[in-house]
């Protein structure tokens, strides 16, 4: 399965409870990025998701 399919089903059923948990997902995704697993537009979509993403208390 691709990357990016792969990295958006994570974020999305994730449960993000500090920022630094944000951050790592971030890294991976730059990590992502620079080894061209993901485009560009999909890194600037995987990014806004992971943005918008409340933390849960």
């Amino acid at each position: 399965m691709p990357t990016y399919i792969l990295a958006k089903r994570v974020i999305t059923n994730a449960n993000y409870k500090t920022q630094t948990e944000k951050d790592e997902m971030q890294f991976k995704f730059d990590a992502f990025l620079l080894n061209n697993r993901v485009t560009q537009d999909e890194y600037n979509e995987l990014t806004q998701i992971l943005l918008d993403k409340q933390f849960v208390q």
